[in-house]
């Protein structure tokens, strides 16, 4: 059973550390979301359990026969009430709709991916930075994990602190800003297309 107080880790680590095609889709996806240079892999590892947590919960309440009466009905809807909540699914959506859910959907839900997103910092690097250093906030909670799941109410109260020197629209930083992100999405499309030559 284990010692109550040392739970268990809920990431699960791949089944085969050497899959090459596992690997490079890895990397990929560290470069693209900006994730850590040492340890990157272990965050998508830890989405990845949680979307296949997400999963499994979908495919047995799929497998019930009749899903719609008892407490299976009440855990269809707490299923779908959270996805929705947390931006991953659109309000509406039925529970076949969890199991289109992968790996990318969750890493544009962490912190890191949103504060970019929103135009609040030039590159996904970037926006680490910033989190990392204190200066961005939800409501007035000064956030510092990346990794953070931001909820769907919580998108619009996403801005810089109040202690932080990028609160003022007139600092460098600020002013720059477009520009940056107008370079940093130049510098992909080039890589893209080069990517693509080398392939063809």
């Amino acid at each position: 059973m284990g010692e109550p107080k040392f739970s268990r880790p809920r990431t699960q680590t791949p089944t085969h550390p050497w899959k090459q095609a596992r690997i490079d889709e890895e990397h990929d996806l560290k470069e693209r979301y900006g994730l850590k240079k040492v340890g990157g892999m272990r965050e998508i590892w830890r989405e990845k359990s949680a979307l296949r947590r997400h999963r499994n919960q979908a495919m047995k309440l799929i497998g019930r026969v009749d899903s719609t009466e008892g407490h299976y009905s009440k855990e269809k809807e707490q299923l779908l009430n959270s996805l929705t909540r947390k931006g991953l699914l659109q309000s509406g959506a039925d529970v076949g709709d969890v199991l289109e859910i992968n790996v990318e959907h969750m890493l544009s839900r962490r912190l890191q991916s949103v504060v970019y997103y929103k135009g609040l910092a030039p590159s996904m690097r970037a926006a680490r930075n910033l989190i990392v250093h204190g200066h961005i906030c939800i409501g007035d909670q000064r956030m510092t994990v990346p990794g953070y799941h931001v909820l769907k109410v919580e998108e619009d109260s996403l801005r810089y602190s109040e202690n932080s020197p990028f609160l003022d629209p007139e600092h460098p930083f600020r002013k720059e800003l477009e520009t940056l992100r107008y370079q940093e999405d130049e510098e992909e499309e080039l890589e893209e297309d080069s990517s693509e030559k080398e392939e063809s």
